[in-house]
């Protein structure tokens, strides 16, 4: 009987352990194991009673291979363990999806949430619960991670840059953001030479951009490895309160690197800011640069934000001028608008100060638009806050794996792959399982293994894991 339009039939077997369609996606698991990850989680996350079932080290791996292969939700478990030849690779069955549901549950505790409810400030209407044990220790595997990548090349410099994201959902529990949706606001720090995440904070939706992002500053900044000797921070004007700019400015900072942090920070265009600005005459407003709409220049302004400490060495405000060319208009109808960015860069005209600061568009935004969009964190797993932190915390640590895989180990044409990049080209390789000689050996094809380069990467892998501590 004729199946379809294609001259092959198809049949459906009992029993198809013996081939693959996820032929390189054991390679996530071996760069865990490899990078210190699995023994990380074997010593921070403890979370199993019952000696029956899969350990911590066991879900996590499964979770981090699932948002590599692109699942985007935990119901995508049931298709990836389906695939009988990537068990036989990874020697384990891998969990249903009731079983990592039951996993990201545990790191989900009421308590804490009701205690940062009874906690808030007087009027406020926001709050930030804390992490239980299992989340936090969620976390020190990053560190670690991140730590060992470091050492290969024994970075001195670390560009730390923060930004918020939005995550939709319609779920009971989500709470109204700024935009006007419903969800959720994580808080991100990743180390822009790196290519790595070093932290991050899980938000309710209502959760202003502004409000008390010192200790995820702080947490980033202690999270990097003792080889690092320049520092610097880039942000929007989510950072932009006195509390953050004390903090950087002040070399004897506490709770983070003692000397000078380089920062640059949008500032909010207060009134007062504003009409400094405009007091600007035009020889001072030197050129950035010609848009196609729009001419873009900078001068140096003098302002003192709030009450700044007298005896601390003072900021330096470059102020941005964009105005339109004429016959083109901002769509609330004036012609010219002014930003600002606050810094203690002074030894860096305001042109290139300000390319710095807006080069952080395109690290941390990246990383929100990767996590997202390939990684399965675009959409929160659960009603419970601690549960959907611990599935956003893991999107990152596949996005940091996967970063350390393209630095160390993969050829050079996957250096700047993106995942589903990855996929097409390593993850998805077709192979066959035999036993020879005691052996489970998978058989691949020469020509995809002369584009995905999976022998000369597992070779790799094997010697970091011979140099680990």
């Amino acid at each position: 009987m004729k199946q379809g339009l294609l001259p092959y039939g198809v049949e459906v077997v009992e029993e198809a352990g013996a081939v693959t369609a996820r032929g390189g996606l054991g390679l996530v698991v071996e760069a865990m194991r490899a990078l210190g990850v699995s023994q990380a989680i074997k010593s921070h996350v403890r979370i199993r009673q019952r000696a029956r079932g899969n350990d911590e080290v066991a879900m996590i791996e499964a979770v981090v291979m699932l948002l590599a292969a692109g699942g985007e939700c935990i119901d995508d478990m049931a298709v990836l363990r389906t695939d009988a030849g990537l068990c036989r690779l990874v020697d384990r069955e891998l969990p249903s999806p009731d079983a990592v549901r039951r996993f990201l549950y545990s790191f989900h505790d009421p308590e804490l949430i009701e205690c940062a409810r009874r906690e808030r400030a007087p009027g406020h209407v926001a709050y930030i619960p804390g992490e239980n044990a299992a989340l936090r220790g969620l976390a020190h595997v990053n560190v670690e991670l991140l730590n060992r990548v470091a050492a290969q090349g024994k970075s001195t410099q670390a560009t730390l840059d923060h930004d918020a994201t939005i995550q939709e959902s319609h779920k009971q529990e989500s709470l109204a953001h700024y935009k006007g949706g419903r969800g959720y606001q994580p808080s991100v720090i990743y180390w822009a030479e790196q290519d790595l995440v070093v932290a991050d904070e899980y938000r309710d939706g209502n959760v202003p951009a502004g409000m008390a992002n010192l200790r995820l500053i702080q947490r980033g900044f202690t999270s990097l490895p003792t080889t690092v000797t320049e520092y610097g921070f880039r942000s929007d004007s989510a950072c932009y309160e006195e509390q953050v700019l004390q903090w950087l400015a002040n070399p004897q900072r506490e709770d983070g690197p003692r000397g000078k942090i380089r920062f640059t920070i949008s500032a909010d265009m207060s009134t007062e800011l504003r009409a400094v600005c405009e007091r600007v005459r035009q020889p001072r407003w030197l050129l950035v640069e010609e848009r196609a709409e729009e001419s873009v220049h900078w001068a140096d302004v003098e302002f003192t934000p709030g009450d700044w400490p007298k005896d601390a060495q003072p900021l330096r405000y470059v102020a941005v001028r964009i105005r339109k060319q004429q016959g083109y208009l901002f769509a609330a109808g004036y012609d010219t608008k002014y930003l600002a960015v606050v810094s203690n860069r002074w030894e860096l005209s305001g042109e290139k100060l300000l390319r710095w600061h807006w080069a952080k568009a395109g690290t941390i935004e990246h990383v929100h638009d990767v996590t997202k969009n390939e990684l399965g964190a675009a959409v929160p797993p659960c009603g419970r806050f601690g549960a959907n932190a611990a599935w956003y915390r893991l999107s990152l640590l596949a996005y940091n794996i996967l970063s350390a895989m393209k630095s160390l180990v993969l050829p050079a044409p996957l250096s700047a792959a993106r995942p589903k990049r990855l996929r097409f080209a390593l993850f998805t390789i077709a192979g066959r399982l035999i036993s020879h000689a005691g052996k489970l050996v998978l058989q691949i094809s020469q020509a995809a293994e002369r584009l995905a380069g999976l022998l000369e990467a597992r070779r790799r892998l094997a010697v970091l894991a011979a140099a680990s501590p």
